[in-house]
């Protein structure tokens, strides 16, 4: 079985300073939240919401935007009236934003650059996220339409306006505003992108082909920027996968579903959301937050057998039983594509080598020939 080479040159990880597996059974310093302005879009609610009332207070500042404005107002006057630090030195502010709106998010983020008592961002959440409710607009049941009309109407899309474009349009402002205000964040200052995907992200989510959609997207959208965002703007991107939780966003069809069986704890999420936060050294991981699960550590190794390689268990060590609800999902994803890309180009290099010029000339006059032809057709 063919190996790639232990060199540099083949170790993607290194040339994108993606950092270590994070192990979730570790403790993490939260001290680095104090006096760190992070503006959060969906937060008035849900996840975004527990993650401000934590932060708060651990002394951040913070920048909430969001389309409720009632719930996002009674937010940040809960916090500031919950602080633990004076009035005057924590900035805890609310501002209306519809993230489908670009004039809506480039305002928010204007705020928070002016407003923030460092002059900076050093982290933004897309936290916004919607999903689809009932049955009357599903994009898998299409209804009301007319089969004699030669002209149907569009599906709505809302969802990936929200949970999409909106994401993007946050991404987009957050990779401009981070690196602007915070030049040297490679060397002492932080620079911080948290995405929220979703268990829909990694599996479909049947009933929500719109939500699935967009957290595959929002998937593929961190896996890419995590080999760019840090090498050339000098900003760490991080993602949350949460399976089911108790929040506004999951809809009762989804709790009836779900009657019985174990759901994430909210907790969890914002544990595993500040890890990310507060533990700089984290770049491009993405943390999965399920039900706690009850494990046992055990010393293990891995053989090396035909086909791949598998994890054989020793022995229990005692005492070593805990519970664990957040995992690090796409874990060594970037060395199995090392070793897939290294494979693949090793066999089309002996593909060109054996068929060498004799396939160059064959192919160059057939694409000429091929287009002689179809022009005299």
């Amino acid at each position: 079985m063919a190996t790639p080479p232990k060199h540099d040159a083949w170790r993607v990880v290194d040339m994108i300073n993606q950092s270590p597996p994070v192990d979730c059974s570790k403790a993490y310093d939260t001290s680095s939240l104090a006096g760190k302005t992070i503006l959060i879009t969906g937060g008035a609610s849900g996840f975004g919401a527990a993650f401000a009332r934590h932060w708060a207070r651990h002394g951040a500042h913070l920048i909430i935007g969001d389309v409720n404005d009632g719930a996002g107002e009674e937010l940040v006057a809960e916090l500031r009236s919950s602080s633990s630090s004076e009035p005057t030195t924590q900035f805890i502010t609310y501002q209306h934003c519809d993230v489908t709106s670009w004039t809506d998010q480039l305002a928010l983020f204007k705020t928070a650059a002016a407003s923030s008592p460092t002059r900076t961002i050093d982290a933004v959440v897309a936290g916004a996220g919607i999903v689809e409710r009932g049955t009357a607009n599903l994009f898998d049941l299409p209804q009301n339409l007319d089969s004699t009309s030669p002209s149907p109407p569009p599906p709505a899309l809302q969802v990936l306006a929200v949970n999409l474009t909106g994401v993007m349009y946050t991404t987009h402002l957050a990779l401009f505003y981070l690196p602007l205000l915070n030049p040297n964040s490679r060397g002492n200052k932080d620079s911080h992108l948290l995405l929220i995907s979703s268990i829909a992200g990694l599996c479909p989510l049947p009933g929500q082909t719109e939500y699935t959609t967009s957290k595959h997207a929002v998937m593929g959208l961190f896996r890419a920027l995590r080999g760019t965002a840090w090498t050339t703007k000098g900003v760490r991107v991080n993602v949350l996968a949460p399976y089911f939780v108790d929040t506004p966003l999951l809809p009762p069809a989804g709790l009836a579903l779900l009657a019985g069986g174990a759901k994430a704890e909210l907790e969890d999420v914002v544990d595993a959301g500040t890890r990310l936060m507060a533990d700089e050294g984290i770049r491009g991981r993405a943390l999965v937050v399920g039900p706690k699960m009850r494990v046992v550590d055990c010393d293990a190794h891995h053989e090396e057998e035909d086909g791949g390689v598998r994890i054989v268990e020793g022995e229990r060590q005692k005492g070593e039983e805990r519970r664990q609800a957040v995992w690090e999902v796409y874990g060594d994803d970037y060395e199995r594509v090392e070793v897939f890309m290294w494979r693949y180009l090793a066999v089309l290099n002996i593909m060109r080598a054996i068929r060498g010029w004799v396939g160059f000339v064959k192919d160059f006059l057939g694409i000429f020939v091929g287009k002689r032809g179809e022009g005299r057709r």
